[in-house]
């Protein structure tokens, strides 16, 4: 089942909200039952605990005396004796009954009246006087289908007293008791089972809000988040943080791949483009060739020049990109003292050779060591001053400079150009692009990070329409044991064998920083 079927689903005993609610109710039913039993049988225990001490205190009266059978029926306190046990046939069911019994438990008559209904049937349900006599405790009896406590006690001629008195009322009561206490239970019960299950619905909220946006996000809305509830529970708040964590995690992954995805798509489609130009131009000048066109030997000599450039720039974007997948790979890199100084002085010296016509201001005096890479910064200071030949013309004015501050050793290159705009500068380090569609190949600033990120520097990016373009770079001085740092628009276009810039932070030390300014950034 989908998850939008499961959200709209009943909520059924099986539900947590149901089982909740069910062990809940459970429980109380549970307590009520022990609690309504606990109390009727304490005070079952103390009222019969009453009528019992009251037939003991008038046994151990009747058996600390000697009367006998005559001396009973001729004392004058028989009266009172008789008014209070003796009934008539026909009266009401006494609460108390009072019979005179042989050895046998045959009833007796007293003061010549004869035994009434309630003595016979109290005779008959002792059965042997003696027996009860000898109990210590009063026996449960029923006399006429009512419960009844009886003791006996034996007189000095061998005649037997037996004593009851009611306890049905008790009985009753207790009865009447638990049919309360059963009826008031049930209404709590009741009561109780329909605020848990509005409690529960109320707690259970952010779960099924949880539900909702796990339904979403499954339909492809991976932006909804888990909202907060109005009085959240600790786990419950616990579990939506953890989850919309989770979910911003998901989210940034999922535009991550699909990033990464454009990128290979444009980084294939532009690497497609720069191999086919050529491509194409080598197969032209061969098909030519092939149909005889190409009488003349110097047209010949010009398209076999031509290919050899045509194969030269093929080669060095070939190249290029190897860099770039060794790079992407995060290799070793051997750090060994170098001094920026001498590498800024004879990268200027290069430059004039290329452009006589270039001012060109360097300061680079003494000698400023770093542990870093020399070939690579050789290369990071190539690609900076062929991108500034090739993109400005030659007679602006280029600063080289490189300065030891605060730790840090600070290297410049500048030029005058125009610069470059912000949407430009921000996709600078992009792989194969050129702003405003210039010459090179786009890889060239591509390489400058990849370079740096390996020394565990960092690359970024000043500039202006008509003010240049700077590119500051930090290298640490330690050089080893650090990791590249990532950099907005460092990633590249993935291929296989050839990733993106990737990278962590540096370590902290004392670092170099690179500073180059220049016009729209094309690469060499």
């Amino acid at each position: 089942m989908r998850l939008p079927a499961l959200l709209h689903c009943k909520h059924g005993i099986h539900s947590l909200r149901g089982k909740l609610t069910m062990t809940t109710v459970a429980l109380l039913a549970l307590g009520i039952v022990v609690a309504t039993a606990v109390s009727l049988m304490g005070m079952r225990h103390y009222l019969l605990d009453q009528i019992d001490v009251h037939l003991n205190k008038t046994r151990e009266s009747l058996r600390s005396t000697t009367l006998t059978r005559d001396q009973i029926d001729s004392l004058a306190a028989l009266a009172v004796i008789q008014d209070k046990f003796v009934t008539t046939p026909g009266s009401p069911r006494p609460d108390s009954v009072f019979a005179l019994v042989d050895g046998d438990g045959t009833a007796l008559p007293i003061a010549g009246f004869a035994p009434s209904g309630s003595q016979r049937a109290l005779a008959d349900a002792v059965g042997d006087p003696g027996r009860l006599a000898r109990a210590s405790e009063p026996r449960e009896i029923s006399v006429r289908g009512a419960a009844y406590r009886a003791v006996s006690v034996r007189l000095a001629d061998g005649t037997y007293v037996e004593m009851s008195s009611s306890s049905d009322a008790l009985h009753q009561g207790i009865a009447k008791a638990l049919r309360l206490d059963l009826t008031v239970g049930t209404a709590l019960l009741g009561l109780l089972a329909c605020l848990t299950m509005v409690e529960v619905s109320r707690r259970l909220r952010p779960l099924e809000d949880m539900v909702e946006t796990s339904s979403a996000i499954a339909e492809g809305d991976l932006t909804r988040r888990v909202p907060s509830s109005r009085h959240p529970t600790q786990e419950v708040e616990q579990l939506r943080l953890a989850l919309n964590s989770m979910l911003h995690q998901v989210e940034s992954a999922y535009r991550t791949r699909e990033r990464s995805a454009a990128q290979l798509r444009r980084f294939v489609a532009d690497a497609s483009h720069e191999l086919r130009t050529p491509l194409s131009a080598i197969r032209g000048y061969l098909q030519l060739y092939e149909r005889g066109m190409l009488r003349e030997r110097d047209e010949r000599q010009r398209a076999w020049d031509r290919m050899n450039g045509e194969v030269d720039r093929m080669g060095r974007l070939v190249d290029e990109l190897l860099t770039l997948a060794r790079l992407d790979q995060q290799p070793e890199v051997r750090f060994r003292n170098v001094d920026v100084s001498r590498l800024v002085r004879e990268a200027a010296e290069d430059l004039r050779a290329q452009q006589p016509e270039r001012p060109v201001t360097v300061r680079a005096d003494g000698a400023l060591l770093v542990r870093a890479d020399e070939s690579g910064l050789r290369q990071v200071l190539g690609n900076l001053l062929t991108n500034v030949r090739v993109h400005t013309a030659a007679g602006v004015p280029v600063r080289l400079g490189v300065e030891r501050a605060d730790g840090v050793v600070r290297l410049c290159v500048a030029d005058e150009g125009p610069g470059l705009a912000e949407d430009d500068a921000a996709r600078i380090f992009d792989r194969f692009f050129r702003a405003g569609g210039g010459a090179g190949s786009g890889l060239g600033m591509a390489i400058v990070q990849g370079v740096v990120h390996a020394h565990g520097g960092e690359v970024g990016v000043r500039t202006a329409p008509g003010e240049g373009l700077a590119i500051t770079v930090t290298l640490p001085t330690g050089g080893h044991d650090l990791r590249p740092a990532e950099t907005p628009g460092a990633r590249g276009a993935e291929t296989p064998g050839v990733r993106g810039e990737e990278g962590a932070g540096g370590s902290g030390v004392a670092g170099v920083a690179v500073t180059s300014a220049s016009t729209p950034a094309g690469s060499p």
